[in-house]
């Protein structure tokens, strides 16, 4: 049984063609640009059962064809990574494909992140940032969760693999910065990295903030424009870079 947000269904952005989209409920982290601050609190959202999921995921399956599938995100998935691991393997015996969304923060053992990852068959990675100082300052946590989880994905794994960041004026625009995540993206095993996609920061969940009385860290920061993310992808020799 997992605790969920919502659900999105045929979506086509969480993975590879039309996808169902469980959004599980609960994340630790605080990013400053996060659009979903409702999904924060664990203690929100509602249950739902392992049946429920399969059934609603199999319903949908003549959508998927041979490269949609099952793509669960947050929120932060790996907070019920016990119970997804079930799941999971319920629905590779069906034969669908599986994603997972993650910043990669996990508080169970290795044994299950690294069994879950035997079922899971694209794992999206959002890489917040590659300095330890200032993933704290977006996240408000320790880099530590990130590298453990990426340890385990390069060289326990064998899944493929999709890595994203989100460029925010003044605070990950910054050309020097854009080099070095070039160098991040090259730290994993680029035959199984199908992607790596810079995305724009937006504004769009602000008025989330506003509705449950939380303050919005980047009031005063412009939204990214697509011609500046076009103009940064200069910077960056990659071949999975979209």
């Amino acid at each position: 049984m997992l605790k969920i947000h919502s659900i999105e269904t045929m979506g086509a952005l969480d993975g590879p063609g039309l996808r169902i989209i469980f959004f599980l409920q609960g994340c630790p982290l605080r990013c400053l640009y996060c659009h979903n601050p409702d999904t924060w609190q664990v203690d929100k959202g509602i249950f739902i059962t392992d049946e429920d999921i399969v059934g609603k995921a199999l319903r949908y399956k003549p959508y998927f064809k041979n490269n949609g599938g099952v793509t669960f995100s947050g929120g932060e998935p790996l907070l019920q990574a016990k119970e997804l691991v079930d799941i999971l393997k319920t629905l590779k015996s069906h034969g669908l494909h599986t994603a997972i969304d993650t910043s990669g923060y996990f508080n169970v053992s290795d044994a299950v992140i690294i069994e879950l990852l035997q079922y899971t068959d694209l794992v999206i990675l959002d890489i917040k940032h590659e300095n330890a100082e200032l993933y704290k300052k977006i996240t408000g946590h320790s880099i530590d969760k990130y590298l453990h989880f990426k340890d385990i994905l390069i060289n326990k794994a064998n899944c493929k693999i999709w890595l994203k960041h989100v460029v925010v004026p003044g605070l990950t625009d910054n050309p020097q910065h854009i080099k070095n995540m070039e160098k991040e993206v090259k730290t994993f095993p680029l035959e199984r990295v199908e992607k790596f996609e810079l995305l724009p920061y937006h504004t769009l969940g602000q008025s989330k903030y506003e509705a449950l009385g939380i303050d919005y860290a980047l009031s005063d920061t412009p939204e990214m424009q697509m011609d500046d993310i076009d103009e940064i992808k200069k910077l960056i020799n990659l071949d999975c870079l979209i």
